[in-house]
This record gives structure tokens, C-alpha cells and sequence, in this order.
């Protein structure tokens, strides 16, 4: 099982900006072990949303023809905690993107006020591993977590956008 820490896209620009949402509900049951007396998410779970949110920005930018692999947090700064009832937005920015890896910036919301920032770098494992030997199939980007992206591109599709 892999565990999804996006809903949905709402934006998407090719190669550009990608933002999602993920709505933080009570049911879920690692809430409860930050705070047991005010269910809290935890940050390491927003980076996390983060990574997914650009993740698919970057596989995208490359055609999702290589696994992306998250390979460093260069920051990640929060201002507050986010609650039960609460809804996340990432946005997701390339910054560059090569070869070899991509790097991204990002910005977490709560009702479109900022709260954290995010900056993560990516590497393209085909590209950086070479000689070791890898699955043929891609284990990122599997169908599970490319339903995401792909429901958002049917749906722009179905709006005419």
C-alpha cells in the first residue's frame, strides 16, 4: 500500500507549477499521536504532501519517463500547526530541472494564508544510478498515485481548459 498526502490537483502548468489540496479530517488516526489532546498534523507528513505535489511537477516536466526519488530537504519552515477541519494547499515551483535531478520551492497554505515554506531536491535515479540494477517498472510514479494527476487532466479536459 502506498499512502497518498494529496486529495487533488487544482492547478496545473506543464513543466511550471503544480497545487494541490489535501483536507485534514478527524477519522484520520496519525493526527492523534502528535497531540492526543488537539489532533495535530504532523509536519513531516506536509513535506511529504510537498514532495507529492512537486514530485508529479517534475515527472511530468520529463515526460514521467524516469523515477523521481525525493533526495534532500533543503528547507522546511512551518509558522503554525494544522488541525482537523483545516485544508492544505501546496504549490509547487520549479526551479530547475535536469538531467540528473530538479530542484523545487514550495509554499504551504491554510485558507490562503501561508504558513510554510518548502524546498525540496528531486534526483532522476536512472540517470544517478547507473550500473546498479533497478526495477524495469516504475515504482513511483505507479497507477495509484498517477490517478491523481490523471483525474485533474480529465477534468480540465471535460471544462475545455
Amino acid at each position: 500500500m502506498r499512502w497518498i498526502w494529496i486529495d487533488r490537483f487544482v492547478e496545473f502548468e506543464p513543466g511550471k507549477r503544480a497545487v494541490a489540496i489535501k483536507n485534514v479530517t478527524l477519522a484520520e488516526e496519525h493526527l492523534h499521536d502528535v497531540c492526543a489532546a488537539r489532533p495535530t498534523m504532523p509536519f513531516s507528513l506536509m513535506i511529504e504532501g510537498m514532495a507529492q505535489t512537486a514530485g508529479i511537477l517534475v515527472g511530468q516536466a520529463r515526460g514521467f519517463r524516469e523515477k523521481v526519488v525525493l533526495a534532500k530537504i533543503r528547507r522546511a519552515t512551518f509558522e503554525r500547526a494544522v488541525h482537523p477541519g483545516e485544508q492544505l494547499k501546496y504549490e509547487a515551483r520549479i526551479d530547475q530541472v535536469d538531467d540528473a535531478a530538479a530542484i523545487t520551492n514550495g509554499t504551504v497554505y491554510v485558507n490562503d494564508q501561508p504558513i510554510g515554506q518548502i524546498d525540496l531536491v528531486f534526483s532522476h535515479v536512472d540517470q544517478n544510478m547507473r550500473g546498479l540494477k533497478l526495477p524495469e517498472e516504475n515504482f513511483v510514479f505507479t497507477e495509484q498515485f498517477m490517478s491523481l494527476f490523471k483525474s485533474f487532466v480529465a477534468e480540465q479536459g471535460a471544462r475545455g481548459g
